[in-house]
């Protein structure tokens, strides 16, 4: 069994990792351990003097040594003497702020929970089990049920809470927390991951101060900015030994991780829903459930928490019949024409990709409504038949005789002002009364809290998709959201308008995947402005960056492969200078770069030489060859390409049959020894063959193999090994 209950301990085992709860004598929920398996219960490192300026609950008496200041717990509410930082704010109807949980009951489920209107990690097998803890606060009757799943094979636990009002007057959330994780000991580090539009995922790794540090989003998605994932290690921790925990929010909206180090040097994580966009009013019988978080533990460094959380997402949050598949190479015409394109320079593009093997050709911005610049169109989901003369179907048509599938670029959560949508139904948009929108990208946000804007767009989504042969949606969201109001909510209902975006997101991406089973979504908010978890869950795979820089994107990848796998990552070949940074950049060095995800190219094809043709065909063919391996092989990061001079990534066959090594050298320098990188994953009794030499599995990761001497900078780097 994967959870046990004695004693009031609860015991939450997966392969390698456990995790320990306590009901303690007062029935507060106490954190005990989350680790290795021990085989005994942890509750011994537990020992707490009278500390000073730390209340202690009345029941207690005169127990001054037992406080929830300095006690591990499992959801801390605020405003009961635990001066940290809590998973649980509530405002009660008489202005009051304290919230008392106690244990009150408990059960074991077989399978994994679900969470209503949200995404969550699923099981097909069966393995998962669920742990559901109650607790209450007698005063008010706000109760909460702990939500705990075990997937044992993935050393993965999840977690979410559901917070009910069992009491007879309104109250009001003003934080709800997924996930609080109470490490008692230790000394830690944090990795989380910054950026900006074009530059997404940035790993930061900085030494935990005392006081509270930050990582957030309050744009309204999960942003460019900062990703809603965390790794906690310790200072010894490499890429393979060394602790770490792991936690990613499944959820595309504002969020919120914050860490304490407190006065005894005890670590709290929390992480959860924005709080400074957040507000939800709990009537009497009415129910609040949290996101999910999901949670894993590696001993064996950075590299086997990042293997987990590649498999759940992977298996277990990606869905529907695209998820474990090959995906078409594409070609997208957005930085070959941008807004000016008509019916024949689209297929003068596409015919000279399928000639060259592409198979997937995507229209992207500016096919509908009076969309010739960014600033007008938006809503208006039409085809505009200035540009497409015969329509979509006459373009899909003939993009199908190509022997090409097509695909369509969509923003379906924007609006122009200029635009009959906005015209019609201003009051769809996002906006304060009587005072001026904030626009960004010249665009406003449609009120996706508003069930008639949900089902207008599921309408004229799904006339689109009807009218014509299309396989593939890219589905775009260019700005953040600020000026939060809803005309449908009242005034007391306004601080829940954000999370009600998200839902009404994720009910449109729900009726829209159902409906449309067999056309792949590719996620984009600018980019990765909104690359998570939740987005995956109805999006296998997500344009990974705006940026298509090959230098830039060895750092993107890098940083987003600490939580996401290669399947999930859109990742394109494009012209040069590059148009974001002016870089050059050979075409293979931008080709292995992008085989590192979903493979294509972000530009026309005929505008190449016939040496950069020949070299497209052969890495189409190439990676043809290399997919099964790319999607389904294990990933390693062989350096950092913040720190070093090459930016090198490996993927292992899961039989160990297969290795491939992609990268670049950045900078050559004269009359330099050649590089030699260390090899991981593979089995150390088998040899290998690789250009017609043969080299034994322990050699190659303990000698490791000599890098090819670059001749010029931004050097492609490809090796092919396979079992001899």
């Amino acid at each position: 069994m994967a959870i046990r209950i004695n004693d009031n301990n609860f015991y939450l085992e997966t392969e390698n990792t456990a995790y320990q709860i306590q009901v303690d004598r007062y029935d507060v929920l106490q954190h005990i351990w989350y680790g290795e398996k021990t085989n005994q219960n942890m509750d011994y490192l537990l020992d707490y003097h009278d500390t000073g300026f730390s209340g202690c609950i009345y029941d207690a008496g005169n127990e001054r040594s037992y406080s929830v200041d300095t006690l591990p717990q499992e959801y801390p509410a605020s405003g009961n003497g635990d001066f940290r930082i809590g998973a649980l704010s509530v405002r009660h109807a008489d202005g009051s702020r304290a919230l008392d949980l106690r244990y009150k009951s408990s059960r074991v489920l077989e399978g994994k929970y679900a969470i209503p209107g949200l995404p969550a990690v699923y099981d097909e097998n069966g393995n998962a089990e669920t742990l559901e803890i109650v607790m209450c606060d007698k005063v008010s009757g706000i109760e909460v049920v702990l939500q705990y799943a075990v997937i044992p094979d993935c050393d993965v636990i999840t977690r979410c809470a559901v917070i009910k009002n069992n009491g007879t007057k309104p109250a009001e959330l003003l934080n709800a927390g997924s996930l609080c994780l109470d490490i008692p000991n230790g000394e830690w580090e944090w990795i989380h991951f910054h950026g900006r539009h074009t530059l997404e995922r940035c790993a930061e790794r900085k030494p935990l101060l005392h006081g509270i540090q930050t990582s957030s989003s309050s744009r309204g998605t999960s942003s460019h900015q900062q990703n809603p994932s965390v790794i906690l290690c310790s200072p010894e921790c490499t890429e393979t030994s060394g602790k770490c925990v792991g936690a990613a929010l499944v959820y595309s909206g504002g969020f919120e991780t914050n860490i304490e180090v407190d006065q005894l040097n005890q670590t709290r994580l929390i992480m959860g829903i924005d709080t400074n966009t957040f507000c939800w009013r709990l009537a009497p019988g009415e129910v609040f459930y949290t996101p999910e978080a999901i949670l894993s533990y590696s001993s064996g460094g950075l590299e086997k928490l990042s293997h987990n959380f590649h498999h759940i997402i992977r298996n277990n949050i990606c869905r529907g019949k695209f998820k474990a598949s090959k995906r078409p190479v594409l070609i997208n015409n957005w930085e070959a024409t941008y807004f000016d394109f008509d019916e024949n320079s689209l297929f003068n593009i596409a015919e000279k990709a399928a000639q060259l093997g592409v198979e997937l050709f995507v229209m992207d911005d500016g096919w509908f409504g009076n969309r010739n610049s960014d600033c007008s169109g938006l809503g208006d989901w039409s085809v505009n038949t200035e540009k497409l003369k015969n329509g979509l179907v006459g373009l899909t048509s003939k993009i199908k005789q190509l022997g090409m599938d097509f695909g369509i670029w969509m923003e379906p959560e924007m609006v122009s002002e200029d635009s009959n949508l906005y015209r019609t139904h201003p009051d769809w948009a996002i906006k304060i009364p009587n005072r001026d929108p904030i626009r960004s990208r010249y665009q406003l946000v449609l009120d996706m809290s508003r069930k008639d804007v949900v089902d207008y767009l599921f309408d004229a989504i799904s006339k689109i998709l009807s009218s014509a042969d299309i396989s593939y949606i890219k589905w775009d969201m260019n700005r953040s959201i600020t000026n939060w109001y809803s005309a449908e909510l009242s005034h007391e209902r306004q601080g829940e308008a954000a999370h009600r975006y998200v839902l009404g997101l994720y009910d449109l991406l729900e009726r829209i995947t159902s409906a449309f089973p067999d056309i792949l979504i590719e996620g984009c908010s600018g980019g990765g402005g909104r690359f998570d978890a939740g987005m995956l869950y109805y999006c296998p795979q997500i344009w990974c960056s705006d940026n298509t820089d090959a230098y830039d994107r060895t750092k993107i990848q890098y940083g987003t492969s600490f939580f996401y796998p290669v399947s999930a990552v859109g990742s394109h070949v494009s012209v040069v200078p590059n148009h974001q940074t002016g870089r050059i950049t050979p075409i293979e060095s931008r080709a292995v770069t992008a085989m590192a995800g979903s493979f294509g190219y972000e530009l026309d094809l005929n505008q190449i030489d016939d040496k950069e043709k020949h070299a497209v065909r052969n890495q189409i063919e190439r990676y043809k060859q290399y997919q099964k391996l790319i999607y389904n092989g294990t990933y390693y990061r062989l350096s950092n390409p913040f720190e070093d001079n090459y930016a090198l990534w490996e993927f292992v066959s899961e039989d160990k049959s297969e290795v491939l090594v992609h990268g670049m050298i950045f900078r050559t320098d004269s009359n330099a020894n050649r590089s030699c990188i260390q090899l991981r994953g593979l089995d150390r009794n088998k040899y290998y063959n690789m250009d017609g030499k043969i080299y034994g599995g322990a050699a190659l990761e303990d000698g490791g193999i000599l890098l090819p001497q670059p001749a010029g900078d931004y050097y492609p780097i490809e090796l092919y090994i396979r079992e001899n």
